[in-house]
């Protein structure tokens, strides 16, 4: 019966940008693939989530959005409330959500406790009900001090102690410890298990209709420009156009995916002076599509955000990162290691002379290496191990299993 199913909640703030979402995504797709018996349902507060296309058994509640303000308070996305409000009737819906699916799993995505403590009485309701909870990692969060600063003032580390099960990170350990730094509680870090990241298909239809305009226009072969969101992409973008007008000759024509985000005025001003330019002829602002982009693509130039770098891993793409220092230095971080690795090239924009040496980046990106010639064993292994991880789950008891140690054969 359809009723005896089995169910997993996944929890998304998205106050800002794509990457919680479309990790989310992922990781419910892939389980309603390996898994006939189960639904999943993502709670999330980002403006764009009815712009995916889900599988059956993968559905959604949005939450009223919020945005991150330049001094880092919040504020309503489209309601005419004050944040407290807002944050009111988000933490009512996120808990009557939850009581009402009755999930045998609770995933929560990167925020122990959910933006300003949202989740916290949904943690209660489900811990007390026997529910298997889990907080899921991106492989960075920040350089340590910083985090250590962030958690202690949201009082997250005890959370970690009092109700997760386990703590998955969406990476791998030679890669970094997202929680390196933080003073962990007597059996906490016994719980993290690293999966590998996540990989990422081809979607069926292959490209939109907008994405095959837009490669049309550019012409093949073609390097795709991306900066996720695109909230904070205009200096990614202002490089590679400076690149482009430094030397018309470069041999990859562009094709430049701005970003749901990106200030409309920011917008028209890069679309105007990429106009200008011959070789920089496809210019979109969003494709929900984009593992279609990235697999036509010969290479990639992006910030280097983790689902961008997941996808750059899964298609094989020699890729240079740009990567941002503000707010957080989880792309930086994330963008050297993976270069001492040998995965991709990171490019330092506050070197003299960033146009020319753009240009010689983007000329010789054809010929740089793939991240498959830097040998990594289960690199790419987070979904098949997060099915394995839902299966022990939800076959152990929550009350028991708070303390005890992951098997070491689950650990990449």
């Amino acid at each position: 019966m359809a009723g005896d199913s089995t169910r997993i909640l996944i929890y998304s703030h998205d106050s800002f940008g794509l990457g919680h979402l479309r990790r989310c995504r992922a990781i419910a797709s892939s389980l309603v693939r390996a898994r006939r018996d189960l639904s999943v349902l993502i709670v999330s507060g980002s403006p764009l989530i009815g712009s995916f296309e889900f599988p059956a058994r993968v559905d959604f509640v949005r939450v009223p959005g919020v945005t991150k303000l330049s001094n880092g308070e919040y504020s309503s996305l489209t309601l005419h409330l004050a944040f407290d409000e807002v944050l009111a009737l988000r933490e009512s819906i996120i808990r009557h959500t939850a009581e009402a699916f009755r999930p045998d799993m609770l995933i929560v995505d990167k925020e122990p406790l959910g933006l300003r403590g949202e989740v916290s009485a949904t943690l209660d309701l489900l811990r007390d009900r026997g529910t298997y909870l889990v907080l899921g990692l991106r492989d960075v969060l920040d350089e340590p001090a910083r985090l250590a600063d962030e958690w202690a003032r949201k009082n997250a580390v005890p959370t970690l102690r009092d109700y997760y099960d386990r703590i998955w990170v969406y990476g791998l350990g030679a890669i970094c410890n997202p929680l390196a730094g933080i003073p962990l509680p007597p059996g906490v870090s016994e719980r993290m298990v690293y999966t590998g990241y996540l990989r990422r298909e081809m979607p069926a239809r292959g490209y939109s209709e907008t994405a095959a305009e837009a490669v049309a226009a550019a012409g093949e072969p073609y390097m795709l420009v991306t900066s996720g969101g695109g909230g904070d992409g205009e200096a990614l973008f202002d490089q590679v156009l400076a690149a482009y007008e430094h030397d018309p000759e470069l041999p990859l024509s562009a094709v430049l995916l701005l970003g749901p985000f990106m200030p409309a005025a920011v917008r028209d001003a890069l679309r105007a002076r990429a106009a200008a330019i011959e070789r920089v002829s496809g210019v979109l602002t969003f494709d929900p599509r984009v593992e279609a982009l990235m697999e036509g693509a010969t290479g990639i130039v992006a910030m280097g955000g983790y689902n961008t770098f997941c996808e750059i891993l899964s298609f094989d793409k020699p890729a240079i990162l740009v990567p941002r220092l503000e707010p957080r230095m989880e792309q930086f971080i994330r963008a050297s290691r993976a270069q001492e690795l040998g995965l991709v090239r990171m490019f330092n924009p506050g070197l003299p002379e960033p146009a020319r040496r753009m240009a010689e980046a983007l000329r010789s990106l054809p010929d740089q290496s793939r991240p498959s010639d830097a040998y990594m064993p289960g690199l790419l292994d987070g979904l098949e191990n997060i099915d394995a991880l839902v299966g022990e789950g939800l076959v152990s008891d929550p009350a028991r299993s708070r303390g005890r140690p992951v098997p070491a054969v689950r650990a990449v």
